[in-house]
């Protein structure tokens, strides 16, 4: 199961929330999950609902320390029968398509 989200605090009088936000990276770090954080959003992969849901209810649970208010976007990847290592595998399937597309074919 993929889980990606995005946690702002709100309400703090500061347009930077970095170091807010780092509160939430550091939680999904020490959970042990292979994760990925972007620009946008954090992205981490569990086995189970409930692993990756305490993971991001301890991330928000973390910014919510911070901030009086805190703004949640999730969405959730469920695809029973996948097994772990799709993290990578999604993003690898898209860059053979790509390289399958960008290939010339024979003259």
């Amino acid at each position: 199961m993929l889980f990606a989200f995005s946690i702002a605090p709100a309400g703090g009088g500061s347009d930077s929330v970095g170091d807010v936000v780092a509160e939430a990276v550091r939680v999904v770090r020490a959970s042990g999950l292979p994760h990925e954080t972007t620009s946008m959003f954090t992205t981490i992969e569990s086995e189970t609902w409930d692993e990756g849901m305490a993971v991001v209810k301890a991330a928000v649970e973390a910014v919510q320390a911070r901030a009086p208010r805190v703004s949640l976007v999730l969405k959730a990847d469920i695809r029973p029968g996948f097994d772990s290592g799709q993290l990578r595998a999604k993003v690898e399937r898209v860059e053979a398509a790509l390289d399958d597309v960008d290939r010339p074919g024979p003259a």
